[in-house]
């Protein structure tokens, strides 16, 4: 149990540093380029850079998180005519939204 929490810590710390290292690279390659003010950014500001967009946009999740589960097991509770019922509304509100 120990040996799979201290690889799981491992993996996260590796991850994070790996994610640092793109985000200063890219950073340095697009923004100094792009707006005249900004200058190229160091390894720990890029880091905290990651950190900063993780608390106000809470990524690094992938496609839906444990929310898709959820959505996936609704989706399953549903009948047949349940779910034709949320095409049919779906596919509405779609229209309305274009016009």
């Amino acid at each position: 149990m120990k040996t799979r929490f201290l690889w799981k810590l491992l993996m996260m710390l590796a991850v994070a540093a790996v994610l640092g290292a793109a985000v200063m690279v890219l950073w340095n390659l697009v923004m100094p380029g792009l707006f005249a003010g900004s200058r190229p950014i160091d390894y720990w500001h890029a880091l905290g850079l990651l950190v900063l967009s993780r608390i106000l946009f809470g990524g690094f999740r992938g496609h839906g998180g444990w929310h898709g589960r959820r959505r996936w097991q609704k989706w399953q509770a549903m009948t047949a005519e349940e779910r034709e019922q949320f095409r049919k509304d779906r596919s509405a509100f779609c229209r309305k939204s274009e016009e």
